[in-house]
């Protein structure tokens, strides 16, 4: 689908097309459709309407979160009609413009990115990761879809800890809209214009979220995935059980690569920590890093030992039994040696206790 969208805009590249979408309170979803749809060179000149008026929208090129349609083949993507069921491919979460938008087009953006043809393996690659890691966030949270059953969340009886602050992109969209109290233009033209100058701002700062998303998983994550199956195809040179991962050279993004060859290779044999440098250079000290149940788990497989944990420099050598210590994390997730040596005997160690 966005192949055929992308080919389909090519028509109309540098006519300085018109984007459309509603005025009045916005959200992160239109923001960040509207930006991606600005990174392709069909609208990297496109002028914004925001207006519900049907008559004005049709004049639009491009339309997105309002309208009641959602046609393809006429650049129409709203998701607020009751019939509405749209959602990524391989994943369940309903699409918001957001989704739509990337759905289409995302393949064309990370291409252009890369460099890459559209139909590349990279380029599929990172279409369905960034949905994945960043856009079904966005669509979730316009479509009023909770990350945990709230069923099953108060059936357990569950509560949070503490407050979030609404620390979420949604929410940080949110904040850019004008306060209930705020002056505002008596002059309906003037008070359109602060409003759509807010809309502006909101739009540059979610897509400047999504950019670094981007530039990340193009030019560090994927290049990483390569590093990271050397790796793990080396694992039992170090451990007999597969328990230890060591990266020779130098640390890389590794836990979501890590959680996917484990997953390929349907092995009950886990890595338990990974052994890295802390810099490429000669004689850098050496990390050793539990491996949480989860890339955003506080728990650890198997947290380094209890008595080690806090302990620094000398009394860490004293009571792990291994020279060269520098120190253990209250927490038990990572530590450091002045040596690979040393930092191998922990992980042994570890391992065995």
């Amino acid at each position: 689908m966005a192949e055929n969208a992308a080919k389909r805009l090519k028509t109309s590249e540098g006519s300085g097309v018109r984007i459309g979408t509603h005025n009045g309170h916005f959200h992160a979803d239109e923001a960040l459709a509207v930006y991606m749809l600005r990174l392709l060179p069909t609208y990297a000149n496109s002028s914004l309407v925001r207006t519900r008026d049907p008559a004005l929208l049709e004049t639009c090129h491009t339309v997105v979160d309002v309208g009641g349609e959602y046609d393809a083949t006429r650049n129409r993507y709203d998701h607020h009609q009751r019939t509405f069921t749209t959602t990524f491919p391989g994943r369940a979460t309903k699409l918001s413009s957001a989704g739509l938008v990337y759905m289409h087009f995302g393949r064309a953006i990370i291409a252009q990115q890369m460099q890459k043809a559209e139909d590349s393996a990279e380029v599929s690659v990172l279409w369905n990761k960034i949905y994945e890691s960043f856009i079904e966030a966005l669509d979730a949270h316009d479509n009023g879809i909770s990350s945990y059953d709230p069923v099953k969340v108060a059936e357990a009886g569950l509560e949070k800890r503490f407050s979030t602050g609404a620390f979420t992109l949604g929410a940080m969209v949110g904040r850019l809209n004008p306060n209930w109290n705020d002056p505002r233009p008596a002059d309906k033209v003037e008070a359109q214009a602060a409003e759509d100058a807010r809309f502006v701002m909101a739009s540059q700062r979610i897509g400047e979220e999504f950019s670094r998303d981007l530039q990340f998983y193009t030019s560090a994550w994927l290049p990483a995935r390569t590093i990271v199956q050397e790796a793990y195809s080396k694992r039992m040179q170090y451990d007999p059980e597969g328990r230890i991962m060591v990266f020779e050279g130098q640390s890389v993004p590794w836990k979501d690569h890590l959680y996917t060859l484990e997953e390929e290779d349907g092995t009950d044999k886990k890595v338990l920590y990974v052994l890295y440098p802390e810099s490429p250079t000669p004689g850098a000290v050496w990390r050793i890093q539990a491996v949480p149940e989860t890339e955003s788990s506080f728990q650890s497989r198997k947290a380094l030992p209890e008595p080690w944990r806090g302990a620094r420099d000398a009394q860490l050598d004293e009571v792990s039994g291994i020279p060269g210590g520098i120190f253990v994390h209250a927490a038990g997730f990572i530590g450091g040696n002045k040596t690979f040596d040393g930092a191998k005997a922990l992980a042994d160690k570890a391992c065995a206790f």
